[in-house]
């Protein structure tokens, strides 16, 4: 069976589009990329991470000195969860989302311009 990497979840006001690897389980994820369309075509961007995730990252990175040395972890678009899984994932955002609305910029918004550069530096 192929696996399709991304996986589409329709919300009452918006639909996310998950982008996950080979081996990520849709019920356990801890760590995924997402993007955010309103019905209007508005787009943001969400790096979904688990708080046990981040620590592991960060572990890591002190050991190969990046970030110098695990000091700190940077990610601009990044929403931290309790809980992995793209179930626990959504409702993160339909309350984020629900909190600050759909003419938010609580998250980057993405343009498409944004589109184009990507399709440049590729």
């Amino acid at each position: 069976m192929v696996h399709d990497p991304f996986v589409v979840v329709k919300t009452t006001h918006f639909t996310v589009t998950y982008t996950l690897g080979l081996d990520d389980d849709a019920a356990t994820i801890e760590d995924v990329d997402a993007i955010i369309r309103a019905p209007d075509g508005k787009r943001w961007s969400a790096s979904l991470m688990t708080l046990r995730y981040i620590a592991e990252v960060m572990d890591r990175r002190s050991t190969t000195g990046e970030t110098a040395g695990g000091l700190y972890l940077q990610i601009p678009d990044l929403v931290i969860v309790r809980e992995g899984g793209l179930d626990a994932m959504t409702r993160a955002l339909v309350d984020l989302f629900g909190t600050f609305g759909m003419n938010t910029d609580v998250l980057p918004r993405l343009t498409d311009d944004d589109e184009e550069e990507v399709a440049e530096e590729d």
